[in-house]
């Protein structure tokens, strides 16, 4: 069985919507730009080296498909590694090794089966289903110390609740938190100091 391994740049306040540049519209397009130092690269790199497997969100992919073919020195593993695209509008690319799929069914099997794991980039819509079906097996989160207000959330209203061990933290010399986490089964209750 695959691990379905999320990572995800966001904001104190949850927000996830266009961290690397002007995307979609946003007016705070870019936000995680001014944190990138040395250590986010050195973690970005580490994440990008492992063979895997890639589950994309549509709006991901078409960000992606934009930039990395052109770009294969920047992330080599992306063009070779199998893309599975969760689309019910989009059926074809022609950024090699793509597979459109559309349906919660299909990411089901696709994690019961053989293969590399599949990381998730982004993907907002993707990682709620994903959370709210107990699908995700680690977290990767890489928290900036701001907030925005407003903009695409990710632990939206239908996230199931589940409980999570720490795995490795860091910080960066920018302030950035990185805290990635691993499934540990139900969330556990009881009294503070009792």
């Amino acid at each position: 069985m695959r691990k379905i391994i999320v990572s995800s740049f966001i904001t104190l306040d949850g927000v996830i919507q266009a961290p690397g540049g002007p995307e979609e519209g946003f007016k705070y397009g870019g936000w995680s730009a001014p944190y990138y130092d040395e250590v986010v690269d050195q973690v970005s790199e580490k994440n990008k080296k492992p063979a895997a497997d890639y589950l994309l969100g549509r709006k991901t992919f078409e960000i992606f498909a934009s930039f990395f073919p052109e770009h294969p020195e920047m992330w080599p593993s992306i063009n070779h590694g199998t893309k599975y695209v969760m689309s019910r509008t989009m059926k074809k690319s022609d950024w090699e090794n793509t597979v459109f799929i559309d349906s919660l069914e299909d990411i089901k099997k696709l994690k019961n089966s053989e293969g590399l794991d599949l990381q998730v980039g982004g993907s907002g819509q993707l990682v709620q289903l994903l959370l709210k079906h107990d699908l995700a097996d680690e977290i990767r989160f890489l928290i900036h110390p701001l907030t925005l207000g407003e903009g695409n959330r990710l632990l939206a209203d239908g996230t199931i609740p589940a409980a999570f061990t720490l795995v490795e933290s860091l910080s960066t010399p920018s302030g950035v938190i990185i805290a990635n986490y691993k499934r540990a089964g139900e969330v556990k209750t009881g009294t503070m100091g009792g």
